[in-house]
């Protein structure tokens, strides 16, 4: 008992001398703090510096965006025969009707190859928790039908355990199989589809896993039942298009990279496009359209930066002169500042230690 007795009293001893001062700076929150006095000279100059910085970056991200050529173009809708305008989803479903569809699309400016070709969804809800939950990601590194509760409905074949498919989920069995064809009169234009992933998919996410029993390449009833069929002879490490659809979107309205066109196109040129329609989106009243564009040291056609900084920079200036406005037409000398508290403070330790 004695032992016990004076371990506990050396435990509080010790207890006592780790405990900091209580009249230490640090417990009364008295340690040094940059306490900046805001003048009105201070403020004005601060929104002018705003202004001044803001503007001519926003001006350099507008010419940087004017300087991209983009092309969008919308082919969902005019890519329906004319006795089908009425029944849409019919006409997509059914695999005996052509789906080939050829659209002009002339060149407004010299395109500095690359040209990125993208294809752009409108009112398709990646982001759905159901959607994005369906997927297995060890099975799409390393192949195997564990850990695929997350998959359904599209887990097995026809709902047969004996039959699973890889890869499986709702996000690979919906992959976009709508393709493009451009050609110059009669020349074509080669578009390279490798790269468009990114690379720590490539070496990450997707492994040396080759297609089994992947529904859309079972096509037997000559329905497509769903989106692209995968090449059971590539790994899907090697199928840039699937990684780049599984990579979701965000939002409902989206683009995704489906290559690159590595050669200079004419301003005036008139490519001839032959579409190969064959996504539905008709059932979800979705929009399709493809995207030809150029990019700049700032990325792609997008205003809203340049005009963000604008703005800012702006409401900044114009801040500043209301503010020298009010101040030259109501000026009022400032306080004396050895009267606030920190500075009582600091006189009052000054004149003890003296």
């Amino acid at each position: 008992m004695s032992s016990n007795a004076a371990s506990a009293s050396s435990d509080s001893t010790s207890v006592k001398k780790n405990r900091p001062k209580a009249d230490s700076k640090f417990l009364q929150q008295q340690l040094p703090a940059c306490k900046p006095l805001l003048t009105p000279g201070w403020v004005i100059t601060i929104y002018m510096m705003v202004g001044v910085i803001f503007i001519p970056i926003g001006i350099l991200s507008l010419l940087a965006s004017n300087r991209v050529v983009e092309i969008v173009h919308r082919y969902d809708d005019v890519c329906i025969p004319a006795k089908y305008s009425t029944d849409k989803v019919r006409f997509i479903q059914s695999a005996d009707l052509s789906k080939n569809c050829t659209q002009t699309i002339t060149i407004p400016r010299h395109m500095k190859q690359p040209v990125y070709v993208y294809y752009e969804l409108d009112n398709y809800y990646q982001n759905h928790r159901r959607y994005v939950k369906s997927r297995s990601d060890t099975q799409l590194q390393n192949g195997g039908v564990s850990n695929t509760q997350n998959c359904k409905p599209e887990q097995n074949l026809l709902g047969n355990a004996s039959l699973p498919i890889i890869p499986c989920g709702l996000i690979a069995w919906s992959l976009f199989n709508d393709t493009y064809d451009f050609r110059d009169g009669t020349t074509k234009i080669s578009v390279n589809k490798t790269g468009i992933s990114w690379k720590s998919d490539r070496e990450h996410k997707f492994g040396n896993v080759k297609p089994e029993n992947f529904p859309n390449n079972l096509n037997e009833s000559g329905v497509w039942i769903g989106g692209a069929s995968l090449d059971v002879n590539k790994s899907l490490n090697e199928d840039e298009d699937l990684m780049v659809w599984m990579r979701t979107a965000a939002l409902p309205n989206f683009r995704k990279l489906y290559g690159r066109i590595e050669t200079d196109l004419q301003a005036n040129t008139v490519l001839n496009v032959i579409i190969h329609n064959q996504y539905n989106t008709y059932s979800f009243d979705g929009k399709k359209r493809l995207v030809l564009s150029t990019t700049s040291w700032l990325g792609g056609k997008n205003d809203f930066l340049g005009i963000a900084y604008l703005a800012v920079g702006s409401l900044s200036i114009f801040l500043a002169l209301v503010f020298l406005g009010a101040h030259l037409k109501n000026r009022r000398s400032l306080g004396d500042i050895n009267y606030l508290s920190w500075n009582k403070k600091q006189q009052q330790n000054g004149n003890t230690r003296s």
